[in-house]
Order: C-alpha cells, then sequence, then structure tokens
C-alpha cells in the first residue's frame, strides 16, 4: 500500500500548448511524463511503475520462447558497415567518436550485435533454433519530435533475434513470436489488429505489424470489415473496377495532340475531355546502384508509370529497388534522359523505344497491365500522345504494385469495400532471411557438414507504445483510465474527509485487506476537498476508485469504475471479493 500524501504526483490542470494528441496530454497532466528536451522524456513514478508492469508481461510472456541478454546501446561502426547499414541508416542514427577518433553509433535495434555473437558463438545445427531477447534503450534522430512519447529520440524495446537453420525453422520462430505477441498484447488489454507490413529497412521477406487504430497515429492500415485481410497501407494491395479502354484514333498508332501548357494529369485530362484512369502518368527518379566489383556506388535513372488517378506507394518502389536509396531527378537529368521538359515525359523516347540512347529501368505498376490507347507524355514540348500501349509501343522491365490503396476500391480477397483508417504500431515482426548472418559471415554445420548461414527473424515491441496506445483507447474529458495489468495501481481508496478519524481508519484498513489480498493499492490520504481528490484519480489512469463516505456508518463504501463512472455499492466486509470479480479476469 502507497499513500499518497507520501508520494511525488505532480498533476497538471492544463496540458502543455504543444500537447496535441490525447496521451501526450494526459500522461503530462497525470504526472506520467516530464519532457527534458525535444523527443527526450524523464519517466516518473507512475509513469515508471506502469512501464515496469508493460516490461514484466514481455518478460513473462517472452521468457517462455526465447533468452533474455542485455546489450550494449554503444556500437562500433565497423559492425554496421559489415552489414551495410552504417550509410543506410543516414541522419536516423546518432554518430559520435571516442577520444581515438574511432566512429561509434547509439543503436536503435540489435540485428549487427546479436549476429556477432551468433557469428562468433554458434558452430553447429546442434545449437539451433535459438531465440535471443533483451529490453533495453534505443536511440533514433527524429527530425521532427512530437506527439508525446510517439516520436522520440530515446525509447524502450523489447527486441528479439531468432537464428534457424532453414525456412521451415524460421516459420516455427515467426509463429512463436506472432502468438507471444497476441498473448502479451492480450494481457495488457489493447485492442489492436495484426496486419501485412512492409519490412522497411529491416529488409526480409514477411513482416506484420501489431496495430492499434487511433487518429494519433502516423500509419493508416487498409481491412476488409467482411474477411480477415488487414495491411499497412505501405504493404496493402486491392481489388480494381475493370475501367473501359478506349477505343484507338487514326491508324492505331501513337499520334500527337498538342496540349499547350498542360502538364498535370487533370489539366491535360479536362483538356482532352478523358478520364485520369485512361491517362498515364510518368515520374522521373535516379536510384543509387552497386555494381559488383565497383568501389562507389552511382545512380542509374528509373521510370516509373502508373495510372492517371493513382499515387505512388514510395515503401512498395523501395522493395521493387531492393532498398536502393531514390531521388526526383533535378532537370538537367530529365533533359538528358528525355529530351524534354517536366510535365510532357512520357515512355516513348525521340529515337524509338530508347531514352535518348540512355539505358534506363521501367518499372510500370500492374494496374496498367493489359490497358490500351492511353493517354500519355509525348516527350516533346506541349504534346502528349494517344493510343500509347504498354509492351507494344515500349519496353517494360518490370511489372509491379507501385500504387497505394485509395479509400473505396474493393477488398483482394473478398471484393467488399475497404476501410482505411489511422492507427499506431505497438510491435512489429520480421523474417530477415539470410540479410545479416550472410553480410556478416554468421556460419554453421549443417546436418552434412556443410557450411550454411543461418536463417534469421527480428521481433520488436515498444514499451511505450503500448502504454500510449491504452491511453488513446481509453480516455474522455477527465483524463484516462488504464487496464488493471499496466496501471500503476489497480485501487484508489479515497477517504472523503481525512479528517474524520472513522472515515480514515476505515480507508486504512481497506486498503491494508486490499494490499494483503495482492491488490496495487494506493490510498489517498490528503487532506484535500473530495472534489479535488476525484479529479484527480479521474485523471491518473487507475481503473477503480473506493470511495470511503458517509455510507461507512451502514457499513457501505462505493466502489467506482473509471471507465464508466458508475457508483456501485459494495459492503466492507466483502470488499475484496467484489473487487475480485471486478479485477481478476483482467488478470488472466
Amino acid at each position: 500500500m502507497h499513500r499518497w500524501s507520501q508520494l511525488f504526483i505532480p498533476t497538471l490542470r492544463e496540458a502543455p500548448a504543444d500537447a496535441e494528441v490525447a496521451s501526450h496530454k494526459y500522461l503530462l497532466r497525470a504526472g506520467y511524463i516530464r519532457q527534458l528536451s525535444a523527443g527526450i522524456y524523464s519517466y516518473l513514478f507512475l509513469g515508471y511503475r506502469s512501464m515496469r508492469k508493460i516490461s514484466e508481461i514481455v518478460r513473462q510472456e517472452m521468457d517462455k520462447i526465447g533468452q533474455e541478454f542485455y546489450l550494449p546501446a554503444l556500437h562500433p561502426r565497423e559492425l554496421w558497415e559489415a552489414s551495410g547499414r552504417w550509410s543506410l541508416m543516414g541522419d536516423n542514427m546518432f554518430r559520435l567518436k571516442d577520444r581515438k577518433g574511432a566512429d561509434l553509433c547509439l543503436g536503435f535495434t540489435e540485428e549487427e550485435v546479436m549476429t556477432e555473437i551468433a557469428r562468433k558463438e554458434l558452430r553447429s545445427y546442434k545449437q539451433l533454433p535459438q531465440i535471443w531477447y533483451q529490453i533495453q534503450s534505443k536511440f533514433r534522430d527524429e527530425p521532427r519530435p512530437k506527439s508525446g512519447l510517439l516520436r522520440v529520440r530515446q525509447f524502450t524495446m523489447k527486441d528479439s533475434y531468432s537464428f534457424d537453420l532453414d525456412a521451415a525453422g524460421l516459420d516455427i520462430s515467426y509463429k512463436k513470436h506472432y502468438e507471444t505477441y497476441c498473448r502479451i498484447f492480450d494481457r495488457c488489454g489493447l485492442q489492436y489488429m495484426a496486419v501485412e507490413a512492409h519490412s522497411g529497412a529491416m529488409g526480409g521477406s514477411q513482416s506484420h505489424e501489431f496495430v492499434v487504430n487511433t487518429n494519433a497515429g502516423e500509419d493508416f492500415v487498409v481491412s476488409c470489415p467482411n474477411c480477415r485481410y488487414a495491411a499497412n497501407l505501405e504493404k496493402a494491395t486491392s481489388r480494381l473496377e475493370p475501367v473501359e479502354d478506349y477505343k484507338a484514333t487514326g491508324t492505331g498508332e501513337p499520334e500527337l495532340v498538342h496540349t499547350p501548357g498542360l502538364k498535370t494529369v487533370e489539366e491535360v485530362a479536362n483538356y482532352l475531355g478523358v478520364s485520369p484512369k485512361n491517362k498515364m502518368k510518368t515520374l522521373a527518379l535516379m536510384a543509387t546502384e552497386t555494381k559488383s566489383g565497383a568501389e562507389k556506388p552511382h545512380e542509374v535513372p528509373v521510370i516509373l508509370f502508373l495510372r492517371g488517378d493513382h499515387t505512388l506507394n514510395e515503401a512498395k518502389l523501395s522493395t521493387a529497388l531492393a532498398g536502393a536509396q531514390f531521388r526526383p531527378m533535378h532537370l538537367e537529368e530529365i533533359q538528358a534522359v528525355f529530351g524534354a521538359p517536366a510535365g510532357f515525359l512520357g515512355p516513348i523516347g525521340s529515337e524509338g523505344r530508347q531514352y535518348k540512347g540512355i539505358k534506363a529501368r521501367v518499372l510500370v505498376d500492374q494496374a496498367l497491365l493489359g490497358r490500351k490507347n492511353l493517354i500519355a507524355g509525348a516527350n516533346k514540348e506541349d504534346y502528349h500522345l494517344r493510343n500509347v500501349t504498354p509492351e507494344r509501343d515500349f519496353t517494360v522491365s518490370e511489372w509491379t504494385d507501385l500504387r497505394s490503396v485509395g479509400e473505396g476500391e474493393g477488398c483482394p480477397n473478398c471484393g467488399t469495400t475497404l476501410k482505411i483508417a489511422k492507427a499506431m504500431e505497438i510491435g512489429h515482426i520480421f523474417k530477415l532471411g539470410y540479410k545479416y548472418s550472410e553480410s556478416m559471415g554468421a556460419r554453421v554445420l549443417d546436418q552434412n557438414g556443410k557450411e550454411v548461414a543461418p536463417i534469421m527473424g527480428s521481433y520488436g515491441i515498444g514499451i511505450e507504445r503500448i502504454l500510449t496506445a491504452a491511453v488513446e483507447q481509453n480516455h474522455d474529458n477527465d483524463g484516462f483510465w488504464l487496464p488493471a495489468a499496466i496501471s500503476p495501481f489497480e485501487v484508489v481508496v479515497t477517504p472523503t474527509n481525512v479528517k474524520d478519524a472513522t472515515l480514515l481508519s476505515t480507508s486504512v484498513q481497506i486498503a491494508e485487506q486490499l494490499a494483503g489480498a495482492g491488490f496495487d493499492v494506493l490510498l489517498d490520504d490528503r487532506d484535500e476537498r473530495p472534489g479535488v481528490k476525484f479529479k484527480d484519480a479521474d485523471l491518473v489512469g487507475i481503473p477503480f476508485r473506493v470511495t470511503v463516505g458517509k455510507k461507512v456508518t451502514e457499513g457501505m463504501v462505493e466502489v467506482v469504475p473509471r471507465s464508466t463512472h458508475q457508483m456501485l455499492d459494495a459492503n466492507i466486509r466483502d470488499i475484496t471479493s467484489h473487487l475480485e470479480k471486478l479485477l481478476r479476469p483482467a488478470h488472466s
């Protein structure tokens, strides 16, 4: 049992003006956190109690499938060079030098460190599978810290890594983590979804995000209300309605049409009286490529073609380019490749089907597969082309999914109209494959004595994000309430007048009785007006309040669930069993 009068719980009447989302406002107001600097927070008494409970749930479940390590947050450059990510991470990585001038970084993930351990210690298939995890601070030089604990520069993560002999073993490790994550988020009392996701800088063949729907989120999740399909917008696909192609004009070959000063899809479509669905948009990029044996990477032109009403999905493009960095072409590069100014670019070059003789990689979105007689740029100022048909009129290097799913499109599985909602990520699991074991030289002997690279998986959970998600899902105008399993206290016992000896002694008795039964109890023994205490209790996230007031003379108190504010009379003699019925299901 803790006494409120002896604790540091600095509640605020108002949140700072820069606090935008509910979780940021209420975690500040409730005295859970205080900002030290942009994206850097201190966790005070209540906040850290909640974080410890979340970490313990994660630890209990992870211990069922893996072994806990504790690794350095300070990493030598050589490790990240070996994996190829020292340059790839760019400005997101905190970098520093020691007194001897050696380059170091603050890690925001531990693939390299874990693989280094495996490289030195694992020798035989008999030592596999392995699942290693840790709970530790991570660091990211977030360019725009905002939304409280959602976009920060220091955060706590549970990250785990699996090492298996083959893909079948990785499937088992991946499934173990999937099921473990479900148990963790269930125990933390969250309403969540598991969705197909993009692997990003981690790489790998398969990935799932665990997300909660909230307007505070910065991701978008696409889901079907009819079947179980759900995916991050970076990964989602959809079923498009058929589009009727226009009939060919003239000879049916590509023909010039004058479009003076008209550059955008909408301008050209309106001028020609056509739908953007029958127009093809051109995106001109330069991608970084490293050829085998080359000392330095170089840039190559990449040309993208999408349906006129569709939007490029950069995550899908990154996958198509195997993680290569890319940027828009400069004006002089556009002129060199296309021989035309921006706004009139298309697939047919001025020298037939080549772009001024410069080899370019041409990626065409799958939504254009089978389409014909499209409108496209003519690579000539103030002109477009009619009757353009992919593969007949220009060479396609690769058909691939490049577009973002749009509102109202059909589910790829059942055709039902998809829903798109904002969400925040709370966990992410990846099948890494051989990306790190191959690049860093981790090898074991298989059953035949052959040296092979172990196949890996990577799995993360954001500890702060669980707390933040719980606040986002459970708040009102008065504050928030946390699921009992992760709340700093399960019950606050509140005497309405501590100067009344009977009320105070009864409150102490109830608090001690509940504490003895295993509940986390806070006794609000402050000499404050009842209204002040009730407001604070509503604010700080404790799921149940026991109000000790005038009904004590009748042997009764009020139990108030924070989520409903419903006042429930309870007999003092039965208070433990009463709360057990309300709280214990939260622990199951």
